[in-house]
């Protein structure tokens, strides 16, 4: 599931339920795990995704306040309509931060963070 991209990024390649759950959950447990200044930015790669429930939303929620802790930087990107309009209904597209594609996500958070 998470591909590490360098020191300082993780990829996460998600898929649907249930597996999109247990992705999520141990994302969220190894980041909080983590000391402060050894969490990574996240990319989340949704191609695979067809469908977001409620507990998922919570997830992202809870993984973007241990990231945002640390002063790094989350992407969710490669979002279908369905999924996208749910981020959209929720207000959640003002939350996080996307991108069209794992390439572009991961292109702004190494340009974000110079030298990592």
């Amino acid at each position: 599931m998470a591909i590490e991209w360098s020191d300082g990024i993780v990829v996460a390649n998600l898929a649907d339920e249930p597996a999109l759950s247990d992705e999520l959950g141990e994302l969220t447990d190894r980041i909080g795990a983590m000391e402060t200044d050894k969490v990574p930015s996240i990319v989340l790669n949704f191609g695979q995704v067809t469908y977001l429930n409620s507990s998922n939303i919570a997830q992202l929620l809870k993984l973007r306040k241990h990231v945002n802790e640390a002063s790094r930087a989350m992407r969710i990107c490669s979002l279908n309509d369905e999924v996208w309009s749910v981020f959209t209904v929720t207000g959640l597209d003002k939350v996080f931060t996307f991108a069209p594609d794992p390439m572009t996500a991961l292109a702004g958070l190494q340009l974000e963070q110079p030298g990592e």
